[in-house]
């Protein structure tokens, strides 16, 4: 009877990585070789004890990766994140606890640096409420019918007097940076970006190993020359029976921090010649697009799902790190399983700030530490979920008061996968 080995846990070396990257693709099913341009460029992502793995003998066989973030609180502040990404168990090896342990290690590892919450890309969605992470943003993806759209095909230019042009990588990464800054301070529930990011995004790195081929960029600028919107897109080649163009263009980021500059390219994607069908790609479910159109329902949701998960690691921190439209006060116990930051607080929030510190005064609302990350950001609702059994009110109207404080008149947004 053969016995299995004991599997340790432990931060990856530099020898180490190359083992690391094959496991990687490994679980994540894309060919197991590493290309040598490949693993160079995600050498630029190695920071020592950072990248966590399982090893089986001297076979790494799970993998885990943090990284220092930024995200975006309701208001504008920057709260400090431990982003996790990089997650895979080899399926030879399910089943035996690796990724509990790599999360227990990087969550304590992020909770003694300091960080006031961590972050995640959920791939599945049971997987990551039992470590403390909820769901705290949404994401959503219309394909537009472009003819029943009701835009003049004419359209030739911005009815405000800005223009776009088309620009190439090097005007992205100049330009892209300094726009994402201005969107980020202004988005609850976006993060920062490395430079890394946009070299990854305009060719100068391949992270993936798969053949580069450039798409377009498009550029907007307001009348008096101000920079405030970019995207980028691809278009396909097809043609029906009848020689009549059926191209789709689909849209890899899009970012305006103007309305007007939304609105120039969401028209501009809707006027290429040829393109009968544009793809929005990850935006946010009350994202303005379909109204931006004569008829929204050319507008078409594909995709509607779940997208930035949440880990509160410092309830205190986290809840005063944000502002709120509103004034009052609720008592909250929170559980938390882990032991990062349970307890029991009183949050006195309004218009000119808040406070949150422990108590013993009997608690409002009783709610695991999943669900405060749920509801953090301002997108879930504590009414809705009392209603599924995921909060429990200890005062009638509890949930009620705790929806009044914490959601958001827009909503959160993440615009990016990590």
């Amino acid at each position: 009877m053969s016995r299995r080995t004991e599997i340790d846990v432990r931060p990856v070396t530099e020898a180490e990585f190359p083992d690391w990257n094959r496991a990687l693709n490994t679980g994540f099913l894309q060919p197991p070789a590493v290309a040598e341009e490949q693993l160079e460029a995600r050498r630029r992502q190695f920071v020592p004890g950072r990248s966590l793995g399982a090893f089986d003998g001297d076979r790494c066989v799970a993998t885990f990766r943090s990284f220092d973030q930024e995200l975006t609180a309701v208001g504008g502040a920057p709260v400090r994140a431990d982003a996790v990404s990089n997650v895979t168990v080899t399926a030879t090896h399910r089943r035996r606890g690796l990724l509990t342990r790599m999360m227990a290690q990087d969550l304590a590892a992020a909770k003694e640096r300091g960080d006031v919450v961590a972050t995640l890309i959920a791939a599945e969605y049971p997987i990551y409420g039992r470590y403390g992470f909820g769901p705290a943003t949404t994401l959503t993806e219309w394909a537009v019918d472009v003819p029943r759209a009701g835009l003049d095909r004419r359209w030739a230019a911005p009815e405000d007097g800005g223009r776009i042009d088309l620009v190439d990588g090097a005007d992205v990464r100049k330009l892209g940076p300094g726009l994402h800054e201005r969107l980020r301070r202004a988005q609850p529930g976006a993060v920062s970006r490395t430079e890394l990011w946009w070299q990854a995004r305009t060719g100068v790195v391949n992270m993936n190993g798969t053949p580069w081929t450039e798409p377009y960029y498009a550029l907007y600028r307001s009348a008096d020359g101000e920079v405030e919107g970019l995207a980028s897109y691809r278009t396909d080649d097809h043609w029906g029976d009848a020689k009549q163009p059926l191209n789709t263009a689909t849209v890899e980021w899009l970012l305006a921090v103007t309305p007007a500059a939304e609105r120039a390219l969401w028209h501009y994607l809707c006027s290429i010649d040829w393109v009968q069908t544009v793809k929005s790609g990850w935006r946010s479910p009350d994202d303005l697009l379909p109204h931006l159109l004569p008829d929204p329902r050319a507008a078409r949701i594909t995709t509607q799902a779940d997208w930035l998960w949440v880990r509160i690691l410092d309830v205190a921190r986290a809840l005063t790190a944000r502002t709120y439209e509103g004034q009052g006060s609720a008592v909250l116990e929170v559980v938390d399983r882990a032991g990062l930051t349970g307890g029991r607080w009183r949050l006195e929030a309004g218009p000119d700030g808040a406070s949150c510190v422990p108590t013993t005064e009997s608690a409002h609302l009783v709610l695991d530490v999943a669900e405060l990350g749920a509801l953090w950001l301002g997108d879930a609702s504590a009414v809705r979920l009392a209603a599924l059994g995921r909060v429990r009110e200890e005062r009638a109207g509890a949930a009620r008061v705790v929806d009044a404080l914490l959601r958001t008149s827009r909503r959160p947004w993440c615009p990016d996968m990590f």
